[in-house]
């Protein structure tokens, strides 16, 4: 008589603002595979670059609990609806209209993140990273959490929280490091510089890079990047830097002439998805349970201390930087960060005088 098996989930999710998918398992031919599967967990709000809210924050973490203990599943693929972005972060609107100025709930809403991340490292399943796009901010963060990252050509990698009143403890200053050391870990978030996702694979980030642009019927390098690998005048090796000047120009008018094709970058996960098939699978987990600790050591030990910090920067950068972004003009979404340090270094506080000295909407309708 066969067992009947134990559901171990906590709970039964409708998923909302997120799409939860289970699809065949492939093998290596390509063929799928009877009663083995693979669940992709997309996030899904392109209109916003698929920032994530609060609710989907919530239904994120009942899904990597959900595929985690699917016997069936081989692996789990973490992406995003449509070619801009795989994810941008926290959702800017809700931070500004609703968490800034209210420490007290953006704990609440960060003790959430953080389960998210935890449930990320923590699933019983290899997760891969399927960068559709930008992979920006709290993007980066939960995508760093991830085992492999697999990334379109075209994508961008990067912070984004100094620049708008954050700073990226939500996982970037726990991870960033373990993968590409040090200094280029401080410059990415303190200096918020993107990297190409050619130079994010040359610095040790990115598992593998994929074509997804098509001019004339066949895939091309991103032609905003150097693919080239060159020594410059002091000796470097530069490789996917960024275009500048009229190679930007000419790369910009090749990217309107091409369409964006994401099937090589779907058939790259499946392969590595196949590749992990043909493992033993408790010793493929040990595997990943091992090495995530590395992220884990220090992801436990400034979780919380992270949250709370987080949580009262809300009454004052993060206030102002959220609502900047929030409700400035498209072409001035910063503040006004000289002037917020002259203001700072005369001790003004942080009131809403300040706010209005130094905010874009506030400096726009004076103008």
């Amino acid at each position: 008589m066969a067992t009947e098996l134990k559901d171990h989930n906590l709970a039964r999710t409708d998923y909302k603002e997120i799409l939860f998918e289970k699809r065949p398992c492939r093998d290596l031919d390509g063929t799928a595979v009877e009663d083995l599967y693979t669940t992709w967990i997309f996030l899904n709000n392109p209109a916003q670059f698929n920032s994530y809210t609060t609710g989907a924050v919530k239904e994120l973490i009942a899904a990597f609990a959900e595929a985690g203990n699917d016997r069936s599943v081989v692996a789990v693929v973490f992406t995003a609806v449509g070619d801009k972005a795989f994810c941008t972060g926290g959702n800017t609107k809700e931070y500004a209209e609703y968490y800034a100025g209210n420490p007290q709930e953006y704990a609440q809403y960060m003790r959430l993140f953080n389960d998210m991340v935890s449930g990320i490292l923590k699933c019983d399943k290899p997760v891969i990273n399927r960068v559709n796009g930008m992979r920006i901010a709290g993007g980066q963060e939960i995508g760093m959490a991830c085992d492999f990252t697999v990334a379109s050509d075209l994508a961008r990698f990067g912070q984004a929280g100094p620049k708008h009143g954050s700073a990226a403890i939500g996982g970037s200053t726990d991870f960033l490091h373990l993968y590409v050391g040090y200094d280029k870990a401080t410059r990415s978030l303190t200096l918020c510089e993107h990297w190409s996702a050619h130079y994010a694979k040359f610095i040790g980030l990115v598992t593998e890079v994929v074509p997804v642009l098509k001019v004339d019927g066949r895939f091309i390098p991103n032609p905003l990047v150097v693919t080239d690998r060159f020594v410059d005048d002091m000796g470097n090796i530069v490789y996917g830097q960024w275009r500048t000047g009229a190679d930007a120009e000419r790369g910009k008018q090749l990217l309107k002439q091409g369409t964006v094709d994401l099937s090589e970058l779907d058939r790259a996960v499946d392969q590595l998805v196949a590749k992990l098939l043909h493992t033993f699978p408790n010793c493929t987990a040990k595997s990943l349970s091992e090495i995530r600790k590395k992220k884990l050591e220090h992801w436990d030990r400034n979780k919380e201390s992270s949250r709370e910090w987080l949580a009262l920067n809300m009454m004052t950068e993060a206030r102002a930087g959220f609502r900047a972004f929030n409700e400035g003009p498209k072409d001035r979404r910063e503040v006004d960060f000289v002037k917020l340090r002259q203001l700072l270094a005369e001790g003004h506080p942080w009131n809403d005088d300040l706010l209005r000295a130094i905010s874009p909407q506030y400096r726009t309708e004076q103008a």
